[in-house]
């Protein structure tokens, strides 16, 4: 009986994919093709400068597996995390949050956010494939990683699940674009749901791998994976404001009213969720001025120390409150103005991430225990592969947003 109903399932999604192609569907894609190969000169401009970028950091890449990790890299044994980790964070935070940017309006259906869902759908497949890039060469042998984790999966372990979460996030949303594109919304929306379900187990896992290291002070509690979701929303509407801006941009295309009231709704969303993840950061630092020695040292170093600038300046000024105060201003009407506050936030978002993870391991894990050879803080400077490999995955996702843009040409099918 239950095979029957699994066939008659199948079977329906089969007869929607054939409903949902038409003559039309070739039309459309040759158009987008036509319109593509006859992109102004400053686009292939722009795609070159791109490639070589790509280019030059794969070369970057391949002379750190040469050379070896340990020579190429400026983690060590103390601060075993650096730029790539964070950068991956960054990316994969980001993508998350542009998934629930489109649930919101596919799956939960929204209308004022549907303009924009095919566009995050896209972004977020090619923002986690960013994220992956700068892992596997931050993973000595990442082959050896993919294989075992398959044959000898561990299920006690936040790292497993976040992989394997992660691995099954991307397939969900490829398979939802393809189906947007297909204009089948009945089953784009589930896939959209099995997206959503499991980037947030896949983030909050990831929040998990930090909260549940006892011996990071910084890092450890409950908080953690309550605040990757949150921080993933405010990365995920900066990114939607940013890519649908320059979007319009590269294509010389007009924002349409339906366009300007989702990048409304949007913004709106943004301020929710900045005032948010103010609290959680107010909260971060009050508990950690009263709390165990390695915490104090490492509050103390973002308030005063050697990660004073990025905190103040980077995090909190260009990251949070100013955007905070434009989008106030304008009262999230002015699309210019929400671009701005958009690309602020991510690149203040960009230092939140490397300073969460760096300032946590500075405080060494022995100086609560008097031993003279870890006291004091430790320090750590990206190496230049670890910043080749970061620009070049920073290039990805700029090089195929282009290629996005001109191909489905601003995602005009899109339901409003």
């Amino acid at each position: 009986m239950s095979n029957g109903t699994e066939s008659s399932k199948s079977s329906s999604l089969v007869a929607d994919l054939a409903r949902s192609y038409n003559a039309s569907f070739f039309s459309d894609w040759y158009s987008a093709i036509i319109g593509f190969l006859s992109g102004g000169i400053s686009f292939y401009v722009l795609t070159s400068l791109g490639f070589l970028v790509i280019l030059g950091a794969s070369i970057i890449a391949l002379d750190a597996i040469r050379i070896g990790y340990h020579e190429a890299y400026a983690v060590t044994r103390e601060i075993p995390w650096g730029l790539l980790i964070s950068s991956y964070i960054f990316f994969v935070v980001t993508s998350t949050g542009l998934c629930i940017i489109a649930a919101i309006g596919h799956v939960f259906g929204i209308k004022s956010f549907m303009p924009v869902v095919k566009r995050a759908v896209f972004l977020s497949i090619v923002i986690i494939v960013a994220g992956f890039t700068t892992i596997f060469f931050e993973i000595e042998n990442p082959f050896r990683m993919a294989v075992w984790n398959v044959l000898s999966p561990n299920l006690t372990s936040n790292i497993w699940w976040m992989g394997t979460l992660y691995g099954a996030y991307l397939l969900f949303m490829i398979v939802e674009f393809v189906l947007l594109l297909l204009e089948n919304h009945r089953w784009a929306t589930y896939l959209g749901l099995a997206g959503l379900i499991s980037g947030i187990a896949a983030h909050s896992n990831l929040g998990a791998i930090f909260g549940m290291l006892h011996g990071r002070e910084y890092w450890y509690g409950p908080y953690m994976p309550i605040y990757f979701i949150a921080s993933a929303a405010v990365s995920g509407g900066a990114a939607i404001i940013f890519f649908t801006w320059l979007g319009h941009k590269i294509t010389d295309a007009k924002m349409d009213k339906p366009m300007e009231h989702a990048m409304e709704a949007v913004s709106k969303l943004s301020v929710l969720m900045l005032s948010v993840i103010l609290f959680f950061t107010t909260w971060k630092i009050i508990s950690g001025l009263v709390g165990a020695p390695a915490k104090y040292e490492a509050i103390m170093a973002t308030l005063t120390g050697p990660y004073a600038f990025n905190f103040w300046g980077l995090e909190l000024a260009i990251g949070m409150v100013i955007p905070l105060v434009i989008f106030l201003a304008t009262r999230c009407r002015s699309v210019n103005a929400s671009f701005v506050a958009s690309a602020m936030m991510l690149f203040g978002i960009f230092f939140m991430r490397y300073d969460l993870l760096i300032v946590g391991q500075i405080v060494p894990a022995y100086s609560e225990l008097g031993v003279q050879e870890y006291q004091g803080l430790l320090s750590y400077s990206p190496s230049f592969h670890e910043i080749g490999i970061t620009v070049g995955a920073i290039a990805i996702v700029a090089t195929v947003f282009m290629f996005g843009e001109y191909i489905f040409r601003g995602y005009k099918s899109e339901v409003h």
